[in-house]
């Protein structure tokens, strides 16, 4: 008879084992201890509000000022109090990487102190951001290696912001991004003259964005099936782009996000097709011949998908001219910094 001693070895191994295999069948984790996040219908208890708001506006995408302007990640509610109602959650890395940027004068942003943590998932180069936090660990600097998990700071409600993040909504500010371009600092030199880049590369504007809540709901529902590359090709598209370009930096560092066209391959690539979700992202890349591209344009809108457009009023990327589509200043701006 195998004793009880031993049934409760073999289970803790094969718990142990079974969250190896989820850990790797899932590459990101909540980086706090809120498993709230993971209620598919309700985050009341799992997303800080604006004020006089409800929970979905600490949710991402265009969930503020009416649906007019885009929240760009969740904001993940405090769980644990010191004896003042100050928030005391660890926040710990999502996944493994690299620190690429640490921000520890909270007056410099609305982020407050943040930091930004770089992981190469599926070939994917993808970012997270971690704001608001109260410190970061003392230990990290940019080039620091970090583990899913590990401890990278404590929560709390740091902003340069005109209202104060009140002690009830203390979060931290999490956010799933594409980096855009690594010759960000120049093209801000010389299209955004006279404003000011306290952050270099990690500027804002800078990333693009995918909706955190929905992948750790679809991690959490396909298990060993889920993959990082196909979640963020299948996010809503808004639009798709022809760009006259053969080759630059955002092409080269997300191979992973292009399709093969044996067309472009037998005659040679003159430009991309991008496709972007409303938000800015984008998702998927199609090289092409230039038998393939109808416009002399350098840059054109292919087409538009109106479900999408209608869906996210913050976008503001394109805008329709009679019966075609254009993009508006920030959509050019945005293809811009991507083909810079």
């Amino acid at each position: 008879m195998v004793s009880a001693g031993v049934h409760r070895v073999v289970l803790q191994l094969l718990l142990g084992l079974g969250g190896l295999f989820c850990s790797q069948a899932q590459p990101f984790s909540i980086p706090t201890a809120n498993r709230a996040v993971l209620s598919p219908v309700d985050g009341t208890m799992a997303f800080a509000p604006t004020p006089g708001r409800d929970w979905h506006s600490g949710t991402f995408g265009c969930v503020r000022s009416e649906g007019h302007q885009f929240h760009e990640g969740i904001d993940i509610l405090s769980i644990a109090r010191d004896r003042k109602g100050e928030p005391t959650d660890p926040v710990m890395a999502a996944a493994d990487g690299t620190v690429v940027y640490v921000n520890r004068k909270s007056g410099l942003s609305n982020y407050g102190n943040y930091l930004v943590v770089e992981h190469v998932i599926e070939r994917l180069p993808v970012y997270t951001l971690y704001a608001h936090l109260k410190e970061v660990a003392s230990r990290l600097a940019p080039g620091t290696r970090v583990k899913s998990g590990e401890q990278v700071g404590i929560l709390g409600r740091t902003s340069n912001t005109r209202q104060a993040i009140t002690k009830d909504r203390a979060h931290v500010h999490f956010e799933l991004t594409l980096f855009l371009s690594d010759r960000y600092d120049a093209w801000h030199t010389k299209f955004m003259a006279g404003t000011r880049n306290d952050h270099g590369l990690w500027n804002g504007q800078n990333m693009a964005g995918v909706d955190p809540w929905k992948l750790f709901l679809a991690q959490s529902k396909e298990g060993a099936q889920f993959s990082l590359r196909r979640f963020i090709q299948t996010q809503p598209e808004l639009c798709r782009v022809v760009v006259r370009e053969k080759d630059f930096p955002f092409a080269r560092r997300y191979g992973a996000l292009i399709d093969r066209n044996v067309q472009a391959e037998k005659e040679g690539v003159a430009g991309y097709e991008i496709a972007l979700t409303c938000h800015g992202a984008p998702i998927r890349l199609i090289p092409r011949a230039e038998s393939e591209l109808k416009s002399k344009a350098h840059i054109s809108v292919l087409g538009v998908n109106p479900p999408v457009f209608g869906s996210c009023p913050c976008s503001k990327l394109v805008t329709k001219s009679g019966s075609s589509w254009t993009l508006t200043a920030k959509g050019e701006r945005l293809i811009g910094l991507l083909t810079y």
